[in-house]
This record gives structure tokens, C-alpha cells and sequence, in this order.
């Protein structure tokens, strides 16, 4: 074989490496999940604490400290009786968001997984603002 087909050869291989990694890379970061919001109607006047965010991810997998739903940080997270990570955030903090009243409004839940690999999932929630009769 000639130096020249070696060549080939070798630029050929770290061109597929190259792509590998790239294919990678963007695998990793669009690691989707399925979310469940909780309350998936939001009242800006309900009393309640906490946003609950269920999903399809293992606890294990998840370091809980990462997480965030649109740039909120996570008050607290749980295991559910299936082994998925379960997020809890302040409510007020949620209300606080940049929220479009009486419309449909995306919440992102984005966080890492101990692998380091990033993953995300969205759902979109009614947010009202319903004043309680008295």
C-alpha cells in the first residue's frame, strides 16, 4: 500500500470519529422526558405550595440539584412508587414566572443526569386567574 492511500485511509477514519462525536454530543443534549405538571391549571390565586412535576426518568439517574422548570430552582425532589424522579418547586416562585393569563404557558423542566448527560421535557398549563366567591 502507498503512503498516499494510508492517508486516505487514516483521514477517512478520523472523519467518522469526528462525526461519532458530533452525533453524540447532539444525542446527549436532547435527551427528551415526559413531564406531568401538577396543578396542570394554574390559579394565581390558589393558596397551594408546591408545583409537583412527575416524570418517566429514574431517581437514580438524576442529580436532583441540577434540576430547575424554567430557570426555577427545585425546592425538594422525591422518588415515586415507581422509581421516577419527582420534582417539588415553591408555587409563588412559579407564579412569578412571566406568565400569559388565560392562555396556554410552556414549563421546561431541565436538569443532569449522573452521567452528566443533560435531558429536558415540557408541558404546557392553562394559567388563570380565577378570584374565589365568597
Amino acid at each position: 500500500m502507498s503512503f498516499k492511500n494510508s492517508q486516505r485511509i487514516t483521514i477517512s477514519v478520523f472523519g467518522m470519529v469526528a462525526l461519532l462525536v458530533a452525533f453524540v454530543s447532539v444525542a446527549q443534549a436532547l435527551y427528551e422526558i415526559e413531564i406531568d405538571v401538577s396543578p396542570n391549571v394554574l390559579n394565581l390565586q390558589n393558596q397551594g405550595e408546591v408545583v409537583t412535576v412527575h416524570t418517566d426518568i429514574s431517581y437514580s439517574a438524576v442529580v436532583g440539584s441540577t434540576v430547575t422548570l424554567n430557570d426555577v430552582e427545585i425546592s425538594h425532589w422525591k422518588s415515586d412508587n415507581r422509581g421516577n424522579f419527582v420534582a417539588k418547586f415553591v408555587m409563588e416562585e412559579i407564579k412569578d414566572l412571566p406568565l400569559n393569563i388565560g392562555e396556554l404557558n410552556t414549563l421546561t423542566l431541565i436538569g443532569e443526569t449522573s452521567d452528566g448527560i443533560q435531558f429536558s421535557g415540557s408541558q404546557d398549563i392553562l394559567v388563570v386567574n380565577n378570584i374565589p366567591k365568597k
